[in-house]
């Protein structure tokens, strides 16, 4: 199990799905759309842009455009997609701009000419007739354009480690980065120098703290340490089908561990995570005894 998860992370980070755009521009449609540092609203918003700004669009993430922003300390900005409509740049720039209000009869390929009055004075200036491109020469969109912004706050999951151990995982996380982990987990271990196998039922909840975000155009990472309480049901059977006596014990450890979090472009909701970690427990069967040192590989899909 623990290297098909480490397969499905090198295919994620080899093949991101951020996709150049080409030539391509985001219009802006909602009264105001903010600008962010990194493709996630975790990041700082660097900015604003009102309805029918046109912004160039350098690279299309699916979810987010990558766009021009001279204020930003790199000079690019992050737009999410649903506050705009993504089309190419080629396209007239009246066209881009056009008022939400303004309609035109279906297959039509102009629209009626307007007439507007200066404030100032009684001249009178017409605004020419906007051409517009037939659909079939109009650039396809790709990308999830209905995703509303995701914000990892609650995601469920299982988890993977040694001594063939899995089991379930749930993790909640707060605006402060202070987040609340709970797992519930089976492993199996044996002894070389007693006959048996030790079974072993694990319920542990948790607090981890997230260190820092750092977000890039492919990933988001996330560094975490954290500690639980690990309520542990043991039991002891014996190695032959006609050993039927078994031993059980109830006991209650601990576990401190760090680790990092990653969020891959090509799936913005799943995250990623692996730990490494120390723990404490009892022996109850002294031929038994776990290592004290932890790796676990787990992943968390996002539902909120």
């Amino acid at each position: 199990m623990v290297r098909r998860m480490g397969i499905v992370v090198l295919a994620l980070a080899l093949n991101p799905t951020a996709v150049r755009a080409q030539d391509a521009v985001l219009t802006v449609t909602v009264p105001s759309a903010d600008v962010h540092k990194g493709p996630s609203t975790v990041t700082p918003v660097v900015g604003h842009v009102s309805r029918g700004t046109v912004l160039p669009v350098s690279r299309n993430l699916g979810s987010w455009a990558k766009v021009t922003w001279p204020n930003a300390p790199d000079g690019v900005g992050y737009v999410h997609v649903t506050m705009g409509r993504l089309g190419p740049s080629k396209a007239d720039p009246s066209d881009a701009n056009m008022s939400p209000r303004t309609s035109s009869a279906p297959g039509s390929t102009t629209s009626a000419p307007a007439s507007a009055t200066s404030a100032l004075g009684s001249a009178t200036q017409t605004i020419p007739p906007v051409t517009r491109k037939p659909a079939s020469e109009r650039m396809a969109v790709r990308g999830e354009l209905s995703d509303t912004p995701i914000t990892h706050i609650f995601g469920v999951g299982g988890l993977v480690g040694p001594m063939s151990s899995f089991g379930a995982t749930a993790r909640a996380w707060r605006s402060d980065h202070l987040g609340i982990q709970l797992a519930f987990a089976r492993d199996a271990m044996t002894s070389d120098v007693a006959p048996g196998r030790v079974t072993s039922i694990r319920f542990e909840p948790g607090v981890v703290y997230g260190l820092f975000d750092h977000v890039s155009a492919y990933v988001w990472i996330r560094p975490y340490v954290g500690s639980l309480l690990s309520f542990r049901h043991q039991t002891l059977k014996g190695s032959t089908p006609a050993a039927t006596e078994s031993a059980s014990d109830n006991d209650i450890g601990f576990r401190v561990f760090g680790g990092s979090e990653l969020t891959f472009a090509g799936a913005p909701r799943f995250g990623l995570s692996a730990e490494l970690g120390y723990r404490r427990f009892p022996t109850p069967f002294p031929e038994f005894e776990a290592d004290r040192l932890s790796m676990s590989i787990a992943g968390h899909w996002y539902i909120k």
